[in-house]
């Protein structure tokens, strides 16, 4: 599973591991998505959304129908 939110757009950033003798090696910070199953009226029809945890808190705030009309409108496939 890809580590993007479907809401809100976070990707994965990207930085270092810093040891103790101050060696640097690559690493990834992935954003918190977990897969949520939410009902839309509007659809008849259950969707699943790979979401952040920032995500299902701005879908409380504005709702899924209201979401989903954003996502849809970017053209990305539900």
């Amino acid at each position: 599973m890809a580590a993007v939110c479907q809401v809100t757009g976070k990707v994965p950033g990207f930085g270092h591991n810093i040891s103790h003798s101050h060696r640097r090696t690559k690493r990834r910070f992935d954003p918190n998505v977990q897969k949520r199953t939410y009902f839309v009226p509007s659809l008849r029809r259950s969707v699943t959304l790979n979401v952040s945890a920032k995500g299902i808190k701005v879908i409380d705030a504005r709702g899924i129908e209201s979401v989903v009309k954003d996502i849809l409108a970017r053209g990305e496939k539900i």
